[in-house]
């Protein structure tokens, strides 16, 4: 009598495997964790990071408060959580568009665009408040450091690129373009989220003709 047996017509092979009570628990975790996020991010954009309470944050998310301290730690390390993610999908759209082929002050362009995005979205307004708050707070200054670190070794990555394409940056090193290419935005976003009056102090359209002048640059 042969051994061969043969395939149940009652089972699904596609039908994937239970998870494990172990897949579960971290299933589970990174959905309370992203519950938490959003609903941080969202209360964050209503009502600053200075009225942003914790306890509110729970309701929002539908978890009990010591859900947050459990993933978290704190209110600051919870914002700084919310701040890092959204910089990641951010340097990541950059670097996309930095890796195209278009010349640099098309690029410049873009990121102008880029900016009234980020200043819809809230973004901007997030960051500028834990700069702020890392003033006073050594840790959130070290978080914040890090952040606004990957900007500028990006745009630091970037002149290193022109400075091959030209064969060289004029009397700048490709870091100090990068600072030349970034404090620009860190100071138009910090007035135009302070609301001064764009007919006298026009921070827009002062960055768009930078890019201009990039093209010219160019040109020759």
């Amino acid at each position: 009598m042969s051994s061969r047996t043969y395939p149940r017509d009652d089972v699904d092979a596609a039908t994937p495997a239970p998870m494990t009570r172990a897949q579960r628990r971290d299933q589970a975790t990174a959905e309370t964790r992203a519950a938490i996020l959003e609903a941080a991010r969202a209360r964050l954009l209503e009502v600053g990071y200075a009225n942003l309470a914790t306890r509110a944050v729970a309701d929002a998310a539908g978890v009990p408060l010591s859900q947050i301290h459990y993933h978290f730690g704190s209110k600051q390390l919870l914002i700084l959580a919310v701040l890092e993610a959204e910089n990641q999908r951010l340097l990541e759209r950059q670097r996309r568009m930095y890796a195209g082929p278009e010349p640099l002050a098309r690029h410049w362009e873009q990121a102008c665009d880029f900016l009234d995005e980020d200043l819809e979205s809230g973004y901007v307004r997030v960051l500028h408040e834990m700069i702020a708050a890392g003033w006073s707070d050594t840790e959130v200054a070290a978080a914040v450091r890090g952040l606004l670190a990957g900007w500028y070794r990006l745009l630091g990555d970037v002149a290193r690129r022109e400075a091959e394409r030209r064969g060289g940056l004029g009397p700048f090193t490709p870091d100090e373009v990068a600072m030349l290419m970034g404090m620009p935005f860190i100071g138009a976003e910090a007035q135009l989220l302070l609301g001064l009056d764009e007919t006298e102090f026009p921070a827009r359209s002062a960055l768009r003709k930078l890019g201009g002048l990039l093209g010219s640059l160019e040109e020759r």
